[in-house]
């Protein structure tokens, strides 16, 4: 073989090579074409299922958190209802004797009151235009568990006073006619016969739980059962139970002051009649555990055995 013959062979092998690397680079270049759609693709993706949380300047800012599902739905409702609390009559304020008082009554029952809400009512002050300091007042009570809620009667120095204290004033249970009203004011008619009175009584035959209560408007109450500690039975008129009385019950709400309580076995928290009241540490005697019967005699609240 010539040496130009050599020189002739040698081109064709230098072309496989080169071909050969130019196969391996271009699929190494397809290889990354596809990488980086691959990469492209994915952060489409994510970006479509990633919505942006971050509030705009003019976004407002209620409108960056959830809203109810129903919008209607107000936050609160006002209710009417009726609770049973604890008058503080008041016949004169000075303040170490008034603390002195209140700790002597609050010593005799210490777990009865604690955080009772209670009512300052102004009709018995032996002055009527003495001066009361209401925060001093209510410091007072607080210290011993009673928490002034509202004040009731009163002149209207007083009433201001206890409104700068945050005690507002109980609404009166009626208002009398003016005398500048017209004359052609239609009254109503008095009927003096007692068989027209609309008087009921409620009778409960299932036993009266802890956390219960149970009022008797208008009317007796009549419990066929027991009655728990924490629970409080009230009405208008006479309350009957049938059972043990180890909660609280409450006759002549309405200051009707010849009811009566009556029980099988007394075990009380407290009784009280029109407003004047004993409780458990007072009841413990010879009547506690028996049947007994609970009146006014005057204004001094007395046990008698049930006959």
């Amino acid at each position: 073989m010539s040496l130009d013959d050599t020189a002739l062979d040698t081109p064709p092998a230098t072309k496989k090579i080169d071909r050969s690397k130019k196969t391996a680079l271009e699929q190494s270049s397809d290889s990354d074409v596809k990488k980086d759609q691959f990469l492209d693709s994915m952060e489409l993706l994510s970006d479509r299922s990633t919505p942006t949380t971050e509030p705009s300047e003019n976004t407002p800012l209620a409108e960056t958190h959830s809203k109810p599902s129903n919008e209607s739905l107000a936050s609160l409702q006002l209710k009417g209802s009726m609770f049973t609390l604890t008058v503080l009559e008041l016949r004169h304020y000075r303040y170490y004797e008034f603390t002195k008082d209140i700790a002597d009554v609050v010593k005799q029952a210490p777990n009865f009151f604690n955080q009772t809400p209670v009512v300052i009512n102004l009709d018995k002050l032996d002055n009527p235009d003495e001066s009361i300091d209401f925060i001093d007042l209510m410091q007072i009570c607080q210290e011993y568990g009673l928490y002034p809620v509202a004040i009731k009667g009163g002149n209207e120095d007083h009433q201001i006073n206890a409104l700068v204290a945050g005690l507002p004033q109980l609404p009166s249970k009626g208002s009398k006619p003016t005398e500048d009203q017209s004359s052609t004011q239609i009254k109503p008619v008095e009927l003096e016969d007692e068989d027209t009175e609309h008087y009921t009584t409620k009778v409960i035959r299932h036993p009266v739980r802890s956390g219960q209560q149970i009022y008797a408007a208008g009317g007796d109450l009549i419990v066929l059962s027991s009655v728990s500690p924490g629970a409080e039975i009230l009405a208008d008129g006479h309350i009957h139970v049938y059972g043990s009385l180890r909660g609280r019950a409450l006759a002549g709400v309405k200051g009707n002051q010849s009811a009566r309580i009556f029980c099988q076995k007394l075990e009380a928290e407290l009784i009280s009649i029109a407003g004047h009241y004993k409780i458990s540490e007072d009841l413990r005697g010879s009547h506690w555990g028996r049947g007994i019967q609970a009146s006014l005699t005057g204004k001094q609240l007395t046990i008698k055995a049930l006959l």
